[in-house]
């Protein structure tokens, strides 16, 4: 008989990948000896590749340990083991795994770890390994199962994981219940003799046995080996038709594999094997009951049909297999399947929407009516999940590229939050996310149980004849969901089933006039500063902070415009998306602020008023370890801060992959703090056994020793030890099981007896008391760290306004908190749009409203796309690039600068596109700034098969170590050739070196000419020749200033400044004097025309006419400058209209503070 077809190999971990048996037994016995219990490492050898909880439990019972606790004894068990056995790099890898791995994978097979072990264990064994993670296209633990070797589950979820028949996967093991999991899942499995002799291991009839990995070669793989060394069981396989209980002998009990001996250690148990399985079973099924009784809410989401869409894999449409193929080959699979599918015709029709069902952005809509002939992409969700908000963008995407096509998206709003229920919290939802396609609210659950649906975000695809295509889970599946519609539309129309007739919308947020003229839209988050009488306001989907004085009076604001952008620079040009979290520094008068939706940590300076991005890039990343520098770090929304003054360092709540994260300000590193990243209510004693449930909430403690956490989707408050990242429950969440997300409610109490709904603010205040903005209950609530009580303070359980007695008081999803004196609080009321302030001074908390004076709606700035200009600024360098004549593609901008040179840190480095006619391509992101390699990526669609151009202009700050910092304007103009239908997506190379140009025999001095309120600069070569005292040299006809877009708005073309030594005044005498004619525009009446130049102008308040040369020769006029700009700016916040450019500012001041110093 052949070997048959490999697609896939499971590798075990233990005892196959890494050499960890012994150093496992060697832990355990630490274990057993503290609890003083004498065991050898050979008691373990019967338990091994079973699941730490049967590895320690199958001794204890055998030695008769009475009250053992296996939770306590795993806890411990990981303790000892990842503190003196799996250290990074240690060297406990099999010689020969990574080669086999690779090798595998250069064959086209996908490889995958499935181990009984849990997740913390994997993980730490695979780094002690040297085996990074990325190397796998899955990892499998036994955290998710019950049913652990010797049955299939965590094989067979493998297989599925991997879209491969288990017919089609090979196993490595080491261990008799590995081997015989494998036989039950229909999988060959070549067996390694590192644990067991060959004679025993054979018992279990493996389809091949070796020495160990490194004896194992690509041929044992794919061809089994020569076939007489084959086992006579491959020929044997068992069927999933077959009960594997039927293949288990006599003496495998709860899914150990005993011997005669081993068997002896249930011999207290004085019945037939028959009765132990009968009282297991009952003690399951009460432990079941139990479980269902205090879990209700949980089982409401539960569903047969769920239960069965977990485990089918066949006859679905294979998402997420793209080994290299063309999109259009893509296309052409899923087109078959179609074909496939509808040749059936057993495919289940979508059932109708429920009559009595809500809906917002749209009238009801029917299948049978206004949806047929079109295809539909259901998204299952509900607003208070961190991954229905990521997927958002990639249902955006996909409306903005099928808006010509009988293509709808629908949102099935299925709460997992009482509160969640409301169609007014769903409104305020859809307002808040900006949500412009039907959204219908499920709130009875409805079609999610029609549906079998087990998550959010969940997508269904609907044919236009109301036949379910395809189902699918999680997020990160644009290009899948992309290609699965377009096959879609295609096919359906080849079969002429497709109607064009538009839905007809009617959305809420041109049906809510306030959100036009409320100050505040969605506050998120506060911080303040009470020595300067200042209170900074994340006004999240305004896209700025709000800066007001303790009584409401307007101060400033950060980012004016309201755009959804990631840009750094004045406080005019800096834009945010949907900012959160924020955090103060009193010593450096800056604020730190978590952009959320541009995934980014920025810090805003007061004294330069400039804004920068300290970590993060504007994507969305997946690193759960960290340890980058600057925009080269990933974040994964961060939601709030807390800054450390003790430790100079910020923690950062990243919601989007459940974890705390440090950024540490002395050398600009970000990395996990504490958290596993798995999304549950696990308390630990270590940051590495913690995990943590979208922690939204962030406060330190007065004495800087511990970390309150509003943990949103645990429903708990929990506090962190900032020695060791454990962490311990105060109140809220389950207490027993830390997978129940689903523990909420609203009852003040003691610890785990409170109950919250999803909050979402949490402050330590000066009195040490923990204050709480429990979000979804709509209440501001009190819990004392030490006797754990939580009390209410102010709110009602209902949604609403209402100033007055706390109690009798209302809000409405209350999300920042934070103190303003001694018994006083203000509340960021998101739905409401308002700072509320809270007074604990009298006989009974009063709630009132802070008036906003002076706070007005951000003016917008026009956001039409950028239109290609005639020509480029002067002095741009233009490099003609083909963009090919794919629809769609990437195009990776590579900037790199010569040897000695490195990209200023104070002005980052930027870019931003035009096109030749709107819309002919749309371009994402359509600006924003180079990470410190000088590189980012960008997508590209066309929208017409027509040539088009598109321009990405790049302005590149560089510096030379200890000298002046250069700016070099460079764009390239790549132009796309008529669409070619079913090409394949393109990858376009954008590459340029930065040379500076500085010719032989001169110095280059970047010239200054300060004007208020504007400034112009140039950068000049002067001869090293010129006389001491004189600086002179003409701007020629080629130098021309293009100032905005309008090609009549220009400077005269001869342009000269001369410097003469001398006292102040005579120096600008002399200035003034040695203007040509022509260049008299310069004076003040005219100078607001040299703010029009984004790439050369900009405006530095309060500072006079004055010549400034970078170099030391002037190094005197540069005292003082940077104080005085900030000594003007309180003087000068009458002034408005100012087109600041504060990336030259930062240049500028650079490159004084370095020649001052040399």
């Amino acid at each position: 008989m052949g070997w048959g077809k490999v697609s896939a190999v499971l590798f075990d971990m233990d005892g196959v990948l890494c050499d960890s048996e012994e150093p496992s037994r060697m832990a355990a016995v630490n274990v057993f000896a503290e609890m003083g219990v004498s065991v050898t490492a050979d008691d373990f050898v019967p338990f091994m590749g079973t699941g730490e909880s049967n590895f320690l439990g199958g001794v204890a019972s055998v030695k008769g340990v009475n009250g053992f606790d296996p939770e306590a004894a795993k806890k411990r068990f990981f303790e000892i083991y990842l503190d003196e056995y799996a250290k990074p790099n240690s060297g406990i890898g099999f010689p020969g795994a990574l080669e086999i791995i690779m090798e595998c994978k250069s064959k086209g097979l996908k490889v995958a770890v499935a181990s009984s072990a849990d997740r913390i264990k994997v993980d730490a064994n695979l780094s002690a390994a040297g085996l990074p993670t990325a190397l796998f296209d899955a990892i499998v633990s036994a955290d998710e199962f019950e049913n652990l070797k010797p049955a299939p589950d965590i094989f067979l979820a493998a297989s599925k994981i991997l879209n491969v028949p288990p017919s089609e996967c090979l196993v490595i093991e080491d261990a008799l219940a590995g081997v015989q999991a494998a036989k039950t899942a229909n999988m060959r499995c070549i067996a390694v003799t590192t644990t067991l002799p060959e004679e025993r291991i054979q018992e279990a009839s493996p389809s091949l046995v070796r020495k160990d990995i490194g004896n194992i070669s690509i041929h044992d793989i794919l061809e089994g080996g020569s076939s007489d060394q084959r086992s006579q069981n491959h020929q044997n396989l068992g069927s999933l038709g077959h009960s594997y209980a039927e293949q288990m002998s006599e003496k495998e009990i709860d899914g150990y594999v005993l011997d005669s001996e081993e068997s002896q250690f249930i011999g207290r148990f004085q019945g037939s094997r028959r009765d132990i399985l009968r009282y297991g079973s009952l003690g399951i099924a009460i432990s079941c009951l139990l479980f269902a009784l205090s879990n209700l809410k949980v089982m409401q989401y539960a569903s047969l049909k769920g239960i069965l869409n977990r485990f089918s894999w066949d006859k679905k449409p294979v998402f997420g297999q793209n080994g290299g193929e063309s999109r259009s080959s893509r296309i052409l699979q899923f087109k078959n399947y179609l074909s496939a599918l509808e040749s059936r015709g057993t495919v289940s029709t979508m059932p109708e929407f429920p009559t009595k069902l809500d809906w917002l952005n749209t009238a009801p809509l029917q299948f049978s009516r206004n949806l047929k002939g079109r295809v539909v992409l259901l998204d299952f969700w509900t607003y208070c999940c961190i991954n229905c908000m990521h997927v958002l963008p990639d249902l955006e995407f996909l409306e903005r590229k099928y808006s010509d096509k009988p293509f709808t998206v629908i949102g099935v709003h299925s709460a997992k939050f009482d509160n969640e229920k409301d169609l007014e919290a769903i409104r305020n939802a859809v307002l808040r996310y900006n949500i412009t396609h039907p959204v219908v609210n499920d709130g009875d659950m409805y079609l999610w149980r029609e549906m079998g649906v087990n998550s959010w975000p969940t997508f269904i695809v609907v044919g236009p004849n109301g036949k379910i295509l395809a189902q699918l889970a999680g997020e990160g599946h644009r290009k899948d969901l992309d290609d699965f519609v377009d096959a879609a539309l295609q096919f359906y129309e080849e079969k002429n089933l497709l109607e064009a007739s538009p839905i007809p919308l009617a959305l809420e947020k041109d049906a809510d006039p306030r959100l036009l003229v409320s100050p505040l839209k969605f506050p998120g988050k506060l911080a303040i500063d009470i020595p300067n009488n200042r209170i900074f306001i994340s006004d999240s989907n305004h896209n700025r902070i709000v800066v007001t004085d303790l009584d409401g009076n307007f101060r400033i604001q950060v980012g004016s415009g309201g755009q959804e952008a990631l840009c750094d620079g004045s406080f005019d040009d800096a834009c945010f998306n949907r900012p959160q979290g924020l955090s103060y520094n009193p010593k450096k008068n800056r604020l730190y602020v978590a952009d959320t939706e541009n995934h980014a940590l920025r810090e805003i300076d007061f004294v330069n008023e400039t804004v920068r991005t300290i970590a993060g890039d504007g994507t969305k990343g997946s690193d759960y370890s960290g340890g980058g520098k600057g925009s080269s770090q990933v974040l994964n929304s961060p939601w709030d801060l807390c800054y450390d003054a003790a430790n100079d360092k910020i923690y950062i709540a990243m919601a989007g992959q459940h974890q705390i994260w440090e950024h540490n300000l002395s050398d600009g590193s970000t990395k996990a703090f504490t958290g596993d990243g798995f999304e549950r209510n696990l308390n630990g004693s270590s940051s590495a056994n913690t995990s943590f449930a979208q922690p939204s909430g962030l406060s330190l403690s007065p004495d800087s020793q511990v970390l309150y956490v509003a943990d949103s989707e645990s429903s708990s408050i929990r506090a962190v030890d900032l020695k060791t990242g454990a962490a311990r429950m105060l109140a809220g969440g389950d207490p027993i099981f830390p997978d129940n997300l689903f523990r909420f409610g609203d009852l003040d109490g003691i610890g785990s007896d409170a109950l919250f709904q999803h909050p979402l603010g949490v402050f330590c205040g000066s009195d040490g008391q923990v204050y709480i903005a429990d979000s979804y209950n709509h209440k501001i609530k009190k819990l004392d760290p030490i006797t754990k009580r939580v009390v209410t303070l102010a709110g009602t359980g209902n949604a609403g306004f209402k100033d007055g007695p706390g109690l009798s008081a209302q809000l409405s999803e209350p999300s920042g908190i934070t103190e303003a004196g001694t018994g006083k609080f203000l509340i960021a009321d998101t739905n409401n749009g308002l700072i509320r302030c809270l007074d604990l001074n009298g006989k009974v908390p009063i709630l009132d409203t802070l008036k906003l004076k002076g706070v007005q709606p951000p003016s917008p700035k026009l956001d039409l796309p950028k239109r290609l200009r005639r020509r480029a600024s002067a002095g741009t360098e233009i490099i003609k690039i083909d963009g090919g004549s794919s629809a769609e593609g990437s195009l990776e901008l590579k900037i790199s600068v010569s040897e000695g040179y490195h990209f200023s840190k104070e002005a980052l480095s930027k870019f931003d596109t035009e096109t030749e006619s709107s819309g002919a391509i749309i371009f994402e992101p359509s600006s924003g700034i180079l990470n410190t390699s000088g590189s980012t990526s960008l997508r590209f669609i066309r929208s017409s098969p027509s040539p088009a151009t598109g321009r990405i202009n790049c302005k590149i700050y560089y510096c030379k170590e200890d000298e002046v910092c250069l700016y070099h304007s460079l764009a390239f103009d790549v132009s796309f050739q008529p669409v070619v239908s079913d090409s394949n997506p393109s990858c376009i190379s954008l590459s340029y070196t930065v040379t500076p140009k500085i010719p032989v025999g001169a110095n280059l001095f970047p010239i200054y000419y300060l004007v208020i309120p504007r400034m112009s600069f140039l950068d000049l070569v002067l001869p090293t020749t010129l006389p001491k005292g004189k600086v002179s040299h003409p701007v020629t006809k080629e130098n021309d200033l293009q100032l905005g877009e309008n090609g009549d708005d220009l400077i005269p073309k001869q342009f000269a400044l001369n410097y003469i030594n001398g006292d102040q005044t005579k120096k600008e005498v002399g200035m003034e004097e040695n203007l040509l004619e022509e260049g008299k525009i310069v004076a003040n009446k005219d100078a607001s025309k040299l703010g029009m130049s984004e790439d050369f102008s900009l405006s530095l308040r309060g500072l006079n006419r004055s010549l400034i040369c970078g170099t030391k020769l002037f190094s005197k006029i540069f005292s003082n400058i940077v104080k005085a700009e900030s000594q003007v700016i309180e003087a000068d916040n009458n002034l408005t209209n100012y087109n600041k450019h504060h990336d030259i500012v930062l240049l500028l001041s650079s490159n004084i503070s370095k020649v001052m110093s040399a």
